[in-house]
């Protein structure tokens, strides 16, 4: 993986801060977005530089949250409004569009 830029993080950070409450987005909607080849690239810098975001609106394209953060996000988002099913928030319902 080429290293990330400065840049990359704060339009990956931007693009987390700008979901609303009650929406969801996925790590390849964000990297869509930010012009980034991998969604895995957000996945790392939401690691590593999201803890004063909203990173609990950001989930997997399955719509399924992080295993390791699952019990949180899903409380953080049903807080919003935003509901899940057998773990999964329905994409169709709670995306948010870039």
């Amino acid at each position: 993986m080429a290293p990330i830029t400065d840049e990359q993080v704060e339009t990956v950070r931007a693009l987390v801060a700008s979901i609303p409450a009650g929406r969801v987005s996925t790590y390849g909607d964000i990297a869509a977005a930010a012009g980034l080849s991998s969604p895995r690239i957000v996945a790392w810098i939401m690691r590593t530089d999201s803890s004063d975001l909203p990173w609990y609106r950001v989930i997997t394209a399955s719509g399924k949250p992080a295993p390791h953060l699952a019990t949180r996000q899903l409380e953080n988002l049903r807080a919003e409004g935003v509901l899940a099913k057998d773990g999964r928030v329905d994409l169709r319902v709670a995306r948010h569009q870039f």
